[in-house]
């Protein structure tokens, strides 16, 4: 045994810390594919704090700048004290939010870490603060000073500005997604109206707070106008749609996206429940109730306790330190504020009524599938190797349960090549026989009739929601051929049509894999594409070999390694907030036969016009 000594002491610099065990503070690296990578946290990280100057009132406006590696934020708020600027941005747990007597009471920023981490992780990072006819500036790289210029006048506006570029060797190969930098923007002037961000070019500004997110993200298939109720600080927005799923949920804390929720989201599905029960005066099921719910919350929590620095879930069970229970405060405002909408609005109650009866007849339809389907999925749980499971699970305290990945594959040959490569530890694969039931027209029942569809959301957990979801992510790795392209588009009907929230909440991803293997005996390179296949060809000269991979099974499991580690391509399944999915689905994959060829057709017309 090694000695365990004085000397086996050692103490890190804060930012060699935070470079060290980068997942204390923003949970993953990633390459910017998940929303929840590292370099979207950074990014929020810097805007929480303009947006905790907003909250007391300080600038209307936010200009963000991305361009390729560099992100630069201004705001318009009071700006850092100078004296102080450069240990707000260099010394952990220094700030100005650590109680209640400070110049904020329900920040999103309270642990004094958030901008460090940025610093820290950072290639360049540049702070500015202009203060009253005065300014500062100080850069760092990998949170090492650099420079400290002295006070100096200035006829910029009060306000901050942050420059920072992620270190390319702690996020590998990283690049953003518009979609997931434009959730977040939106997601900001939703709880802040009167806010206006401008980022690359777009404004991005809500008069309606969540009544615009609900009509932003589920534009048709409403039941009724969404409900909109406010009361000083509280907020929520809510509807019931004629889709066949279950629920969705938008929830926030001082203006930070809970997208795991955490005890107000909880406290939210009772409170609902609780209300129309007592509204209609029946014992409904609480299933019944937000079957097909789409709703959001935002409420302010002082000295709010997250569980994690990356604030995506609540743990606080108060409002404030020895005040009201978040559970019954959200229970109250909920209670007293849908009540009186609901007597007010008899057609809109009549709607949910008829609503909760038709899922409480669905429910019971299938409820005798269910328990059969139940019965099938342990039984063929215990010989069938269509699941080969990991260590490590999402919906457990485990801490590497973010890393958690399910890949789906067509066939044997392809599910073998993954397995015997994959991290049995946080990597799990599914197998499909073939192509799986086209469900764009079928009915819940349908879905547990099949087995192969059942066994998968067996698998996956979602049967009842997202809150057991057994993987982080989910990865459709089909062959880059014809076949597989289907089964790519029947996996996502399924869950769009089912489970939508699924991909909503930027869970599902295709897996992209090498089409050609360019090597001479010096190097081998795989290449995605015909463009990488001939720079492969020019940088090795001669006459490399060349291989035409047609499917996932032809790929030696040596190999494969390479594809599912730190370097593999997946590209998210992302749904722009103008889509109309039922509409998609209709089109992509319903009977419309002939519109789908002549849309294909003119598509080829062009193609060829362009060759």
């Amino acid at each position: 045994m090694s000695n365990y000594t004085e000397d086996s002491i050692k103490s890190l610099d804060w930012n060699v810390h935070i470079r060290e065990r980068p997942g204390m503070y923003i949970g993953k690296l990633g390459d910017g594919s998940s929303h929840d990578d590292g370099i979207y946290v950074l990014l929020k990280e810097v805007l929480d704090n303009c947006i905790d100057e907003y909250m007391r009132g300080y600038g209307k406006s936010i200009e963000i700048s991305i361009k390729e590696d560099k992100v630069t934020v201004r705001d318009y708020g009071r700006g850092i004290p100078l004296k102080k600027m450069v240990d707000c941005v260099s010394k952990i747990n220094t700030g100005g939010k650590f109680d209640d007597s400070a110049a904020y009471d329900t920040s999103i920023g309270m642990n004094g870490v958030g901008v460090k981490a940025v610093n820290a992780l950072s290639a360049f990072f540049r702070v500015n603060s202009f203060v009253d006819g005065k300014q500062k500036s100080a850069e760092f790289s990998e949170g090492v000073k650099l420079v400290e210029n002295n006070i100096e006048p200035t006829k910029e506006a009060n306000g901050t500005s942050i420059t920072f570029v992620p270190d390319k060797s702690l996020f590998v190969n990283f690049h953003w997604y518009n979609e997931y930098i434009e959730k977040v923007m939106w997601n900001y002037v939703y709880l802040n109206r009167g806010l206006t961000i401008h980022c690359n070019g777009q404004k991005f500004v809500s008069k309606n707070g969540l009544l615009d997110l609900i009509n932003n993200n589920v534009s048709n298939n409403l039941l009724y106008p969404p409900i909109h109720l406010k009361d000083n600080g509280f907020e929520c927005a809510l509807v019931h749609t004629n889709r066949n799923y279950r629920e969705e949920y938008y929830t926030f804390v001082n203006s930070q996206y809970t997208i795991y929720g955490g005890t107000h989201q909880q406290a939210f599905r009772e409170a609902i429940v609780k209300t129309i029960r007592e509204f209609f005066k029946k014992d409904f099921d609480p299933n019944d109730v937000r079957n097909s719910i789409v709703a959001a919350l935002s409420i302010r929590v002082k000295n709010a306790t997250f569980e994690a620095q990356t604030k995506t879930k609540l743990g606080s069970q108060y409002m404030e330190p020895g005040g009201q229970t978040i559970r019954n405060y959200v229970n109250d405002m909920v209670g007293k504020l849908l009540d009186k909408y609901l007597y007010m609005n008899p057609e809109v109650a009549d709607t949910i009524l008829k609503k909760i009866i038709e899922s409480e007849k669905e429910r019971k339809e299938i409820a005798g599938i269910k328990k059969i389907s139940k019965e099938v999925q342990k039984k063929v749980s215990l010989h069938n190797s269509k699941l080969r499971d990991c260590r490590y699970h999402f919906n457990t305290n485990d801490a590497r349960g973010i890393e958690t990945q399910i890949f789906i594959t067509e066939g044997d040959s392809a599910s073998n090549s993954i397995t015997s490569s994959r991290d049995a530890n946080t990597q799990a694969v599914f197998s499909l026989r073939g192509k799986p039931l086209n469900t764009l027209k079928k009915s819940r029942k349908d879905i547990y009739d099949n087995e192969e569809l059942s066994l998968l959301q067996a698998a996956l957990n979602i049967e009842d929601g997202l809150d057991g979801l057994r993987y982080n992510n989910i990865i459709i790795a089909s062959d880059a051929d014809d076949d597989g392209m289907h089964i790519r588009l029947l996996l996502l009907t399924f869950f769009l049509k089912y489970f939508p929230d699924l991909v909503k909440s930027g869970h599902v991803y295709i897996l992209q894999t090498p089409l050609f293997r360019v090597r001479n005996k010096q190097e081998t390179i795989y290449c995605y594409s015909e463009e990488e296949k001939q720079n492969a060809i020019s940088k090795l000269g001669g006459k490399p070999e060349i291989t035409r991979f047609k499917g996932l099974g032809e790929i030696n499991p040596c190999e494969f390694k390479n594809f599912i580690g730190n370097n593999m391509r997946a590209d998210p399944v992302v749904l722009d907030k103008k889509t109309k999915v039922v509409d998609m689905l209709e089109f992509y994959m319903g009977k419309n036969d002939d519109d789908r060829r002549q849309f294909i057709m003119e598509r080829l017309r062009d193609e060829i016009d362009e060759v």
